[in-house]
C-alpha cells in the first residue's frame, strides 16, 4: 500500500507493510537508491524477493520511502535536497509515522546505495536509531571523478547490475516502473562523498552492517579498503563487513535477494536482542 508522511510540508510518498497479527518487533525503514524508487524493495519479478513481504512476516513493520525528490515529493522539491537537508527530512518523517503506527522497539535503517549514504548521514546526526544495515556503500569510489564521469555513459548498466543473470526473468521491464531522474542537488554531491564519510564517521553510534555485493562495481572494497572503511568507525558498538555472493550492486532486486534480506533483518534481531 501507499503511505504518505510529511514532514516541515514535504510529504514522502512510500509503500507500507505490517506484520500481519500483533505489534511489530521494530519497524525497519528502506532507503532506495539513486534513480529509483520505494518499490525497489519490492522487486515484482519475483515475489518472495520482496523485503516488504519477507518483512512483515517475520514480524517487523517495513516501510520503504520514496527519498526527497522522488515520489510524491519530486512536485515540492524538482532539484531535491542535500544530504544534509534529506536526513533532517527522513528523521522528521519517521517522527511523524510513529504519531499514527506502532513501530514496536524503534526505527532501523536498511539502505542501498545513495540512500546508504543518506542511513550513514541521518545516524550521524539522528540520536535514537536502533541500527543500521546498508548494502552498495562504500567510503572510496573504484574510479576517480574524471572516469566516472567520461565512463558513466558506457558503464552504467554494468556497474549497476552486473551478470544478467544474477536476476530473475522479467526483472528489467518491472524495474521501469522504478526508475527516476537522479535530482540535480543530489547529483552534485557525489563527488563530496569521501570527504562526507571522513567527517561523519567518528560520529556514528550505533551498530552497522555494510554488505559488499559479489560483482560490486562502484566502491573499493578490497581487504585494505574495508580495513580502511572500519577503521573510521570507532564509535559504533558493532561494524560487520559482508560479501553478498552471486549479486550485482542491485542486490534488492536479484536472485541474490532474499538471502540478503534474511541476514539483514536477522542482524536486526541481534541487536534488538541486545536491547533486552
Amino acid at each position: 500500500m501507499d503511505t504518505g508522511t510529511g514532514t516541515a510540508g514535504l510529504t514522502l510518498s512510500g509503500l507500507l507493510a505490517e506484520p500481519p497479527a500483533g505489534p511489530p518487533r521494530a519497524t525497519v525503514v528502506a532507503v532506495h537508491g539513486g534513480g529509483m524508487r520505494a518499490g525497489y524493495f519490492d522487486g515484482q519479478a519475483q515475489p518472495d524477493l520482496s523485503l516488504l513481504t519477507l518483512g512483515a512476516q517475520l514480524g517487523f513493520t517495513v516501510l520503504a520511502l520514496d527519498r526527497p525528490g522522488y515520489g510524491q515529493s519530486a512536485e515540492q522539491v524538482p532539484d531535491g535536497l542535500t544530504l544534509d537537508e534529506q536526513a533532517a527530512a527522513l528523521s522528521g518523517a519517521l517522527d511523524a509515522f510513529a504519531e499514527r503506527h506502532a513501530v514496536g522497539r524503534g526505527f532501523v535503517l536498511l539502505a542501498h546505495s545513495y540512500g546508504g549514504k543518506l542511513a550513514l548521514v541521518t545516524a550521524a546526526r539522528t540520536p535514537g536509531l536502533l541500527a543500521v544495515d546498508a548494502s552498495g556503500v562504500g567510503h572510496r569510489y573504484s574510479a576517480p571523478s574524471a572516469d566516472r564521469k567520461r565512463l558513466r555513459r558506457h558503464l552504467e548498466w554494468e556497474h549497476n547490475w552486473g551478470p544478467l543473470g544474477l536476476y530473475p526473468p522479467g526483472t528489467f521491464r518491472a524495474a521501469e516502473a522504478l526508475v527516476a531522474p537522479i535530482p540535480v542537488r543530489e547529483a552534485a554531491e557525489v563527488d563530496l562523498w569521501p570527504e562526507m564519510f571522513e567527517e561523519l564517521a567518528p560520529r556514528i553510534d550505533v551498530p552497522l552492517r555494510l554488505t559488499f555485493a559479489e560483482h560490486e562495481a562502484w566502491w573499493l572494497h578490497d581487504e585494505p579498503d574495508l580495513a580502511e572503511l572500519t577503521s573510521r568507525l570507532s564509535k559504533a558498538p558493532v561494524v560487520r563487513v559482508e560479501r553478498q555472493s552471486s549479486a550485482g550492486h542491485n542486490i534488492s532486486l536479484g536472485w541474490a535477494a532474499r538471502s540478503y534480506h534474511l541476514r539483514a533483518l536477522a542482524f536486526f534481531e541481534e541487536c534488538l536482542q541486545a536491547l533486552a
